[in-house]
Protein backbone atom coordinates (compact mmCIF):
# COMPACT_ATOMS: atom_id res chain seq x y z
CA UNK A 1 0.00 0.00 0.00
CA UNK A 2 1.23 3.49 -0.83
CA UNK A 3 1.37 6.17 1.85
CA UNK A 4 -1.35 8.31 0.27
CA UNK A 5 -3.58 5.28 -0.10
CA UNK A 6 -3.22 4.58 3.59
CA UNK A 7 -4.12 8.15 4.51
CA UNK A 8 -7.12 7.98 2.17
CA UNK A 9 -8.27 4.85 4.00
CA UNK A 10 -8.52 6.94 7.20
CA UNK A 11 -10.58 9.80 5.78
CA UNK A 12 -13.94 8.65 7.08
CA UNK A 13 -12.58 7.13 10.26
CA UNK A 14 -11.72 8.38 13.73
CA UNK A 15 -8.19 7.92 15.03
CA UNK A 16 -6.78 7.78 18.56
CA UNK A 17 -3.05 8.23 19.12
CA UNK A 18 -1.76 6.92 22.45
CA UNK A 19 1.13 9.02 23.71
CA UNK A 20 1.92 12.63 22.79
CA UNK A 21 5.67 12.18 22.97
CA UNK A 22 8.14 13.39 20.38
CA UNK A 23 7.75 10.27 18.24
CA UNK A 24 3.97 10.64 17.82
CA UNK A 25 3.68 14.39 17.34
CA UNK A 26 4.49 14.40 13.59
CA UNK A 27 1.81 11.72 13.08
CA UNK A 28 -0.80 13.67 15.04
CA UNK A 29 -0.05 16.85 13.10
CA UNK A 30 -0.17 15.05 9.75
CA UNK A 31 -3.52 13.42 10.47
CA UNK A 32 -4.99 16.75 11.58
CA UNK A 33 -3.68 18.45 8.42
CA UNK A 34 -5.51 15.82 6.35
CA UNK A 35 -8.78 16.52 8.16
CA UNK A 36 -8.84 13.21 10.02
CA UNK A 37 -10.48 13.37 13.48
CA UNK A 38 -7.81 12.67 16.11
CA UNK A 39 -8.01 12.01 19.83
CA UNK A 40 -4.57 12.30 21.44
CA UNK A 41 -4.32 10.35 24.69
CA UNK A 42 -1.62 10.82 27.30
CA UNK A 43 -1.17 10.32 31.03
CA UNK A 44 0.17 13.89 31.32
CA UNK A 45 -2.10 16.62 32.62
CA UNK A 46 -3.32 19.50 30.46
CA UNK A 47 -1.06 21.80 32.44
CA UNK A 48 1.99 19.63 31.77
CA UNK A 49 1.35 19.73 28.01
CA UNK A 50 1.48 23.52 28.04
CA UNK A 51 1.71 25.25 24.61
CA UNK A 52 1.69 21.90 22.81
CA UNK A 53 -1.83 21.25 24.12
CA UNK A 54 -2.92 24.69 22.89
CA UNK A 55 -1.47 24.00 19.44
CA UNK A 56 -3.13 20.60 19.08
CA UNK A 57 -6.55 21.87 20.22
CA UNK A 58 -6.33 24.83 17.85
CA UNK A 59 -5.93 22.36 15.00
CA UNK A 60 -8.97 20.38 16.06
CA UNK A 61 -7.39 17.66 18.16
CA UNK A 62 -9.40 16.24 21.04
CA UNK A 63 -7.27 15.62 24.14
CA UNK A 64 -7.87 12.78 26.57
CA UNK A 65 -5.45 13.25 29.46
CA UNK A 66 -4.66 12.16 32.98
CA UNK A 67 -5.06 8.85 34.76
CA UNK A 68 -8.13 7.93 32.65
CA UNK A 69 -6.41 8.63 29.33
CA UNK A 70 -7.26 5.12 28.06
CA UNK A 71 -10.87 5.09 29.27
CA UNK A 72 -13.68 4.30 26.79
CA UNK A 73 -11.60 4.32 23.60
CA UNK A 74 -13.96 4.14 20.63
CA UNK A 75 -11.80 5.28 17.70
CA UNK A 76 -11.84 3.22 14.51
CA UNK A 77 -8.03 3.11 14.47
CA UNK A 78 -5.77 3.28 17.53
CA UNK A 79 -2.05 3.98 17.25
CA UNK A 80 -0.31 2.35 20.21
CA UNK A 81 2.82 3.86 21.71
CA UNK A 82 5.50 1.13 21.82
CA UNK A 83 5.86 1.17 25.60
CA UNK A 84 2.19 0.28 26.13
CA UNK A 85 1.32 -3.41 26.03
CA UNK A 86 -1.27 -4.23 23.34
CA UNK A 87 -3.26 -6.37 25.78
CA UNK A 88 -3.91 -3.83 28.52
CA UNK A 89 -7.61 -4.10 29.40
CA UNK A 90 -8.59 -0.76 27.86
CA UNK A 91 -7.00 -1.58 24.50
CA UNK A 92 -8.34 -5.13 24.55
CA UNK A 93 -11.83 -3.77 25.18
CA UNK A 94 -11.50 -1.29 22.32
CA UNK A 95 -10.40 -4.05 19.95
CA UNK A 96 -13.33 -6.20 21.07
CA UNK A 97 -15.61 -3.30 20.16
CA UNK A 98 -14.13 -3.18 16.66
CA UNK A 99 -11.17 -0.79 16.87
CA UNK A 100 -8.11 -1.62 14.77
CA UNK A 101 -4.92 -1.49 16.84
CA UNK A 102 -1.69 -0.49 15.10
CA UNK A 103 1.45 1.62 15.58
CA UNK A 104 3.57 4.14 13.69
CA UNK A 105 6.18 1.48 12.90
CA UNK A 106 3.64 -1.14 11.79
CA UNK A 107 2.13 1.29 9.31
CA UNK A 108 5.59 2.31 8.10
CA UNK A 109 6.28 -1.33 7.25
CA UNK A 110 3.08 -1.34 5.19
CA UNK A 111 3.85 1.78 3.17
CA UNK A 112 7.66 2.03 2.98
CA UNK A 113 8.61 2.06 -0.73
CA UNK A 114 12.23 0.88 -0.27
CA UNK A 115 14.06 -2.11 1.16
CA UNK A 116 14.51 -2.21 4.91
CA UNK A 117 17.35 -3.42 7.13
CA UNK A 118 16.38 -3.77 10.78
CA UNK A 119 18.32 -4.56 13.94
CA UNK A 120 17.13 -5.84 17.28
CA UNK A 121 18.70 -7.49 20.33
CA UNK A 122 19.21 -6.96 24.02
CA UNK A 123 22.52 -5.12 23.65
CA UNK A 124 24.38 -3.34 20.88
CA UNK A 125 21.46 -2.66 18.58
CA UNK A 126 21.81 1.13 18.46
CA UNK A 127 25.53 1.04 17.67
CA UNK A 128 25.06 -1.75 15.12
CA UNK A 129 22.17 0.08 13.47
CA UNK A 130 24.21 3.28 13.31
CA UNK A 131 27.24 1.49 11.84
CA UNK A 132 25.07 -0.12 9.14
CA UNK A 133 23.52 3.23 8.20
CA UNK A 134 26.85 5.06 8.13
CA UNK A 135 28.52 2.34 6.05
CA UNK A 136 25.73 2.43 3.48
CA UNK A 137 25.97 6.23 3.34
CA UNK A 138 29.74 5.91 2.82
CA UNK A 139 28.94 3.69 -0.17
CA UNK A 140 26.77 6.44 -1.66
CA UNK A 141 23.32 5.14 -0.69
CA UNK A 142 20.53 7.38 0.55
CA UNK A 143 19.63 6.07 3.99
CA UNK A 144 16.69 6.81 6.27
CA UNK A 145 17.56 5.99 9.88
CA UNK A 146 14.74 5.51 12.36
CA UNK A 147 12.63 3.23 14.50
CA UNK A 148 13.83 3.16 18.09
CA UNK A 149 16.66 5.50 17.07
CA UNK A 150 16.73 8.79 15.24
CA UNK A 151 13.29 9.97 14.17
CA UNK A 152 9.90 8.42 13.38
CA UNK A 153 9.87 7.75 9.64
CA UNK A 154 6.20 7.31 8.76
CA UNK A 155 5.63 10.98 7.99
CA UNK A 156 8.83 11.04 5.90
CA UNK A 157 7.55 8.31 3.58
CA UNK A 158 6.71 10.70 0.68
CA UNK A 159 10.41 11.66 0.55
CA UNK A 160 11.68 8.06 0.42
CA UNK A 161 12.57 6.74 -3.04
CA UNK A 162 12.35 3.06 -4.01
CA UNK A 163 16.15 3.02 -4.48
CA UNK A 164 16.78 4.30 -0.93
CA UNK A 165 17.31 2.14 2.14
CA UNK A 166 15.54 2.35 5.49
CA UNK A 167 17.73 1.25 8.41
CA UNK A 168 15.78 0.64 11.61
CA UNK A 169 16.44 -0.18 15.22
CA UNK A 170 13.47 -2.11 16.60
CA UNK A 171 12.67 -2.74 20.25
CA UNK A 172 10.75 -5.70 21.61
CA UNK A 173 7.83 -3.34 22.26
CA UNK A 174 7.73 -2.26 18.61
CA UNK A 175 8.03 -5.85 17.43
CA UNK A 176 5.36 -7.38 19.70
CA UNK A 177 2.53 -6.98 17.19
CA UNK A 178 4.54 -6.67 13.98
CA UNK A 179 3.19 -8.74 11.09
CA UNK A 180 5.89 -7.84 8.57
CA UNK A 181 9.67 -8.30 8.55
CA UNK A 182 12.52 -6.44 6.82
CA UNK A 183 14.51 -7.66 3.83
CA UNK A 184 17.59 -8.02 6.08
CA UNK A 185 17.16 -8.66 9.82
CA UNK A 186 19.93 -8.58 12.43
CA UNK A 187 19.67 -10.04 15.94
CA UNK A 188 22.70 -8.94 17.97
CA UNK A 189 22.10 -11.09 21.08
CA UNK A 190 19.40 -11.95 23.58
CA UNK A 191 19.39 -12.00 27.37
CA UNK A 192 16.62 -11.37 29.94
CA UNK A 193 15.46 -7.77 29.62
CA UNK A 194 12.37 -5.58 30.11
CA UNK A 195 10.76 -8.18 32.34
CA UNK A 196 9.00 -5.35 34.14
CA UNK A 197 6.84 -5.04 30.99
CA UNK A 198 7.02 -8.47 29.34
CA UNK A 199 5.24 -11.25 31.17
CA UNK A 200 8.15 -13.64 30.73
CA UNK A 201 11.50 -14.09 29.04
CA UNK A 202 9.70 -16.31 26.54
CA UNK A 203 7.35 -13.49 25.56
CA UNK A 204 10.33 -11.15 25.18
CA UNK A 205 12.08 -13.64 22.86
CA UNK A 206 8.90 -14.17 20.84
CA UNK A 207 8.57 -10.43 20.30
CA UNK A 208 12.17 -10.19 19.11
CA UNK A 209 11.63 -13.09 16.70
CA UNK A 210 9.08 -11.05 14.77
CA UNK A 211 12.01 -9.26 13.16
CA UNK A 212 12.50 -12.33 10.93
CA UNK A 213 9.32 -14.42 11.34
CA UNK A 214 7.59 -12.85 8.35
CA UNK A 215 10.56 -12.98 5.98
CA UNK A 216 10.53 -14.99 2.76
CA UNK A 217 13.08 -17.53 1.52
CA UNK A 218 14.75 -14.71 -0.43
CA UNK A 219 15.46 -12.63 2.69
CA UNK A 220 18.44 -12.64 5.05
CA UNK A 221 18.65 -12.92 8.83
CA UNK A 222 21.92 -12.35 10.69
CA UNK A 223 22.39 -14.04 14.08
CA UNK A 224 24.99 -14.13 16.84
CA UNK A 225 26.56 -17.61 16.76
CA UNK A 226 28.00 -17.09 20.26
CA UNK A 227 24.63 -16.56 21.95
CA UNK A 228 22.65 -19.71 22.79
CA UNK A 229 19.27 -18.01 22.51
CA UNK A 230 19.89 -16.44 19.10
CA UNK A 231 21.21 -19.79 17.83
CA UNK A 232 17.89 -21.38 18.77
CA UNK A 233 15.99 -18.51 17.17
CA UNK A 234 17.87 -19.01 13.90
CA UNK A 235 16.33 -22.45 13.52
CA UNK A 236 13.00 -20.74 12.81
CA UNK A 237 14.26 -18.29 10.17
CA UNK A 238 12.54 -18.86 6.80
CA UNK A 239 15.27 -17.20 4.71
CA UNK A 240 19.04 -17.30 4.42
CA UNK A 241 20.79 -17.41 7.79
CA UNK A 242 24.10 -15.61 8.19
CA UNK A 243 26.19 -15.64 11.35
CA UNK A 244 28.70 -13.51 13.15
CA UNK A 245 31.04 -14.94 15.76
CA UNK A 246 33.98 -13.80 17.82
CA UNK A 247 34.72 -17.33 19.06
CA UNK A 248 34.53 -19.65 16.04
CA UNK A 249 34.60 -19.71 12.27
CA UNK A 250 31.23 -19.83 10.51
CA UNK A 251 30.33 -21.18 7.07
CA UNK A 252 28.26 -18.17 6.03
CA UNK A 253 28.90 -14.87 7.74
CA UNK A 254 31.62 -12.97 9.58
CA UNK A 255 34.06 -14.21 12.20
CA UNK A 256 37.25 -13.31 14.03
CA UNK A 257 40.52 -15.05 13.13
CA UNK A 258 43.24 -13.68 15.35
CA UNK A 259 42.80 -9.93 14.90
CA UNK A 260 41.31 -10.26 11.40
CA UNK A 261 37.59 -9.86 10.78
CA UNK A 262 36.85 -12.34 8.00
CA UNK A 263 33.75 -12.49 5.79
CA UNK A 264 32.89 -15.89 4.31
CA UNK A 265 30.17 -16.84 1.85
CA UNK A 266 29.45 -18.87 -1.29
CA UNK A 267 32.10 -16.88 -3.20
CA UNK A 268 34.87 -17.66 -0.70
CA UNK A 269 36.35 -15.63 2.14
CA UNK A 270 38.25 -12.38 2.57
CA UNK A 271 39.63 -10.23 5.36
CA UNK A 272 37.47 -7.11 5.64
CA UNK A 273 39.31 -5.27 8.42
CA UNK A 274 41.54 -5.74 11.44
CA UNK A 275 40.39 -5.13 14.98
CA UNK A 276 43.10 -2.46 15.20
CA UNK A 277 41.08 -0.49 12.63
CA UNK A 278 38.16 -0.16 15.08
CA UNK A 279 38.31 3.07 17.06
CA UNK A 280 35.52 2.07 19.46
CA UNK A 281 36.76 0.30 22.64
CA UNK A 282 35.57 -3.12 23.75
CA UNK A 283 35.10 -6.60 22.32
CA UNK A 284 31.36 -6.01 22.10
CA UNK A 285 32.04 -3.34 19.49
CA UNK A 286 34.03 -5.88 17.49
CA UNK A 287 30.85 -7.97 17.54
CA UNK A 288 28.79 -4.95 16.49
CA UNK A 289 31.05 -4.44 13.48
CA UNK A 290 30.87 -8.11 12.55
CA UNK A 291 27.07 -8.02 12.65
CA UNK A 292 27.05 -4.87 10.51
CA UNK A 293 29.49 -6.32 7.97
CA UNK A 294 27.35 -9.45 7.62
CA UNK A 295 24.32 -7.24 6.92
CA UNK A 296 25.93 -4.92 4.32
CA UNK A 297 28.11 -7.54 2.62
CA UNK A 298 28.07 -6.85 -1.11
CA UNK A 299 26.69 -3.32 -0.68
CA UNK A 300 29.71 -1.53 0.83
CA UNK A 301 33.34 -1.75 -0.38
CA UNK A 302 35.75 -3.16 2.19
CA UNK A 303 37.98 -0.09 2.00
CA UNK A 304 35.00 2.09 2.92
CA UNK A 305 34.39 -0.14 5.94
CA UNK A 306 38.01 0.19 7.07
CA UNK A 307 38.07 3.96 6.58
CA UNK A 308 34.86 4.37 8.57
CA UNK A 309 35.99 2.12 11.43
CA UNK A 310 39.17 4.14 11.89
CA UNK A 311 37.25 7.37 12.47
CA UNK A 312 33.88 6.45 14.02
CA UNK A 313 33.91 7.47 17.69
CA UNK A 314 30.59 5.92 18.64
CA UNK A 315 27.04 6.94 19.47
CA UNK A 316 26.16 9.38 22.23
CA UNK A 317 25.60 7.76 25.66
CA UNK A 318 27.37 4.53 24.60
CA UNK A 319 30.82 4.44 26.24
CA UNK A 320 31.12 8.06 25.10
CA UNK A 321 34.28 9.87 26.18
CA UNK A 322 32.99 13.03 27.86
CA UNK A 323 36.33 14.62 28.72
CA UNK A 324 39.77 14.05 30.20
CA UNK A 325 40.52 16.16 33.27
CA UNK A 326 43.70 16.02 35.33
CA UNK A 327 44.60 12.71 33.69
CA UNK A 328 41.21 11.12 34.45
CA UNK A 329 38.97 9.97 31.58
CA UNK A 330 35.20 10.28 32.12
CA UNK A 331 32.88 8.04 30.07
CA UNK A 332 29.10 8.20 29.66
CA UNK A 333 27.48 4.79 29.12
CA UNK A 334 23.96 5.83 30.13
CA UNK A 335 22.45 3.46 27.55
CA UNK A 336 23.48 0.58 29.85
CA UNK A 337 20.06 -0.07 31.36
CA UNK A 338 20.71 -3.75 32.11
CA UNK A 339 23.45 -5.73 33.90
CA UNK A 340 24.62 -7.30 30.62
CA UNK A 341 25.17 -3.86 29.08
CA UNK A 342 27.21 -2.73 32.07
CA UNK A 343 29.24 -5.94 32.02
CA UNK A 344 30.10 -5.28 28.36
CA UNK A 345 31.13 -1.74 29.27
CA UNK A 346 33.35 -2.87 32.13
CA UNK A 347 35.09 -5.37 29.86
CA UNK A 348 35.90 -2.58 27.41
CA UNK A 349 38.64 -1.18 29.63
CA UNK A 350 41.96 -2.88 30.44
CA UNK A 351 42.20 -1.04 33.75
CA UNK A 352 39.87 -1.19 36.75
CA UNK A 353 37.38 1.69 36.68
CA UNK A 354 35.48 3.84 39.13
CA UNK A 355 31.89 2.84 38.39
CA UNK A 356 28.75 4.93 38.93
CA UNK A 357 25.69 2.66 38.74
CA UNK A 358 22.08 2.30 39.84
CA UNK A 359 18.62 3.31 38.67
CA UNK A 360 15.21 1.67 38.36
CA UNK A 361 14.76 -2.09 38.58
CA UNK A 362 13.09 -3.74 35.60
CA UNK A 363 12.54 -7.15 37.09
CA UNK A 364 15.75 -8.95 36.09
CA UNK A 365 18.46 -10.67 38.11
CA UNK A 366 21.60 -8.77 39.11
CA UNK A 367 23.52 -11.84 40.25
CA UNK A 368 25.79 -11.93 37.18
CA UNK A 369 27.04 -8.39 37.64
CA UNK A 370 28.49 -8.97 41.12
CA UNK A 371 31.59 -10.96 40.10
CA UNK A 372 32.18 -8.66 37.13
CA UNK A 373 32.17 -5.54 39.28
CA UNK A 374 34.58 -7.15 41.74
CA UNK A 375 36.91 -8.00 38.86
CA UNK A 376 36.78 -4.76 36.88
CA UNK A 377 35.99 -1.98 39.43
CA UNK A 378 38.27 -0.24 41.94
CA UNK A 379 35.54 1.85 43.57
CA UNK A 380 31.76 1.54 43.25
CA UNK A 381 29.41 4.51 43.63
CA UNK A 382 25.71 3.64 43.71
CA UNK A 383 22.77 5.97 43.21
CA UNK A 384 19.12 5.10 42.63
CA UNK A 385 16.51 2.48 43.45
CA UNK A 386 18.72 -0.51 42.56
CA UNK A 387 21.66 0.60 44.71
CA UNK A 388 20.92 -1.99 47.38
CA UNK A 389 20.34 -4.79 44.85
CA UNK A 390 23.64 -4.12 43.10
CA UNK A 391 25.50 -3.85 46.42
CA UNK A 392 24.06 -7.20 47.52
CA UNK A 393 25.12 -8.86 44.24
CA UNK A 394 28.67 -7.54 44.67
CA UNK A 395 29.03 -8.47 48.34
CA UNK A 396 27.69 -12.02 47.97
CA UNK A 397 29.91 -12.82 44.97
CA UNK A 398 32.63 -15.38 45.64
CA UNK A 399 35.37 -12.96 44.53
CA UNK A 400 34.33 -10.09 46.85
CA UNK A 401 37.36 -8.91 48.82
CA UNK A 402 36.14 -5.64 50.26
CA UNK A 403 35.59 -3.43 47.22
CA UNK A 404 34.84 0.13 48.42
CA UNK A 405 31.11 0.78 47.90
CA UNK A 406 29.41 4.12 48.58
CA UNK A 407 25.74 4.97 48.16
CA UNK A 408 24.85 8.59 47.38
CA UNK A 409 21.56 10.40 46.88
CA UNK A 410 22.23 12.31 43.66
CA UNK A 411 24.32 12.35 40.48
CA UNK A 412 25.91 15.56 41.67
CA UNK A 413 27.19 13.74 44.76
CA UNK A 414 28.26 10.74 42.65
CA UNK A 415 30.34 12.90 40.29
CA UNK A 416 31.86 14.84 43.19
CA UNK A 417 32.84 11.62 44.97
CA UNK A 418 34.29 10.15 41.77
CA UNK A 419 36.35 13.32 41.26
CA UNK A 420 37.65 13.06 44.81
CA UNK A 421 38.45 9.34 44.42
CA UNK A 422 40.06 9.35 40.97
CA UNK A 423 43.79 9.67 40.35
CA UNK A 424 45.66 10.44 37.09
CA UNK A 425 45.30 7.48 34.74
CA UNK A 426 41.92 6.42 36.17
CA UNK A 427 38.66 5.91 34.26
CA UNK A 428 35.29 7.03 35.67
CA UNK A 429 32.41 5.21 34.00
CA UNK A 430 28.70 5.94 34.29
CA UNK A 431 27.10 2.59 33.42
CA UNK A 432 23.93 2.25 35.51
CA UNK A 433 22.88 -1.39 34.82
CA UNK A 434 19.32 -0.12 35.37
CA UNK A 435 16.72 1.99 33.63
CA UNK A 436 16.56 5.74 34.15
CA UNK A 437 12.93 6.04 35.13
CA UNK A 438 13.45 6.46 38.85
CA UNK A 439 14.81 9.98 38.26
CA UNK A 440 14.89 10.78 34.53
CA UNK A 441 12.58 10.72 31.52
CA UNK A 442 14.95 8.43 29.60
CA UNK A 443 18.58 7.37 29.34
CA UNK A 444 19.38 10.39 27.12
CA UNK A 445 18.37 12.84 29.83
CA UNK A 446 20.34 10.81 32.37
CA UNK A 447 23.44 10.90 30.15
CA UNK A 448 23.12 14.62 29.46
CA UNK A 449 22.82 15.40 33.19
CA UNK A 450 25.95 13.34 33.84
CA UNK A 451 27.84 15.07 31.02
CA UNK A 452 26.80 18.50 32.23
CA UNK A 453 28.06 17.70 35.72
CA UNK A 454 31.38 16.34 34.40
CA UNK A 455 31.91 19.24 32.02
CA UNK A 456 31.26 21.68 34.87
CA UNK A 457 34.17 20.28 36.89
CA UNK A 458 37.01 22.79 37.27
Amino acid sequence: MKFEEYLDSLRNKSVAVIGIGVSNRPLIRLLLERGIPVTACDKKSREALGPLGDELEQHGCRLQLGEDYLKDLTADVIFRTPGLRPDVPELAAAVARGSALTSEMEVFFQVCPCEMIAVTGSDGKTTTTTIIAKLLEAAGRTVHLGGNIGRPLLCDTPDIAPTDLAVLELSSFQLMTMDRSPRIAVMTNLSPNHLDVHKSYGEYIAAKENIFTHQTVRDIAVFNADNETTVRCAEKAPGRVRWFSRRKEVADGVFLRGTSIVCRGPQGERVVLDTADIKLPGVHNIENYMAAVAAVDGMVPDEAIRAFARTFGGVEHRIELVRELDGVRWYNDSIASSPSRTIAGLRSFPEKVILIAGGKDKGISYDAIGPEINEHVKALILCGATAGVIRAAVEKAANFTGLPITEVDSYQSAVALARETARPGDVVLLSPASTSFDRFANFMERGRVFKDLVNALK
